[in-house]
């Protein structure tokens, strides 16, 4: 698994903060998300499993599901879980 690429390469657009916030029903700032996703990704509890074009993190203890595409390292969205 690309653990560490993905940590180093991970970005994002302007809409993903938009959806972010309105899937985890939050009002957090681009840098609280940036903060969420990098604390996740380097979670020991998050397992990374990779399905077709995305890679999905999935992190019980924080009940969220972080969808990152493999190609472009870009945050798609993140889910409840």
């Amino acid at each position: 698994m690309e653990k560490n690429t993905i940590i180093e390469k991970v970005c994002y657009t302007d809409l993903v903060f938009e959806r972010v916030n309105k899937k985890l029903s939050k009002t957090m700032t681009q840098n609280e998300i940036k903060f969420l996703v990098l604390a996740t990704l380097n979670d020991n509890r998050s397992q990374f499993e990779k399905i077709g074009k995305n890679y999905y993190v999935s992190n019980m203890p924080k009940g969220i599901k972080l969808v990152i595409n493999s190609s472009t390292y870009r945050l798609i969205t993140v889910d409840k879980i």
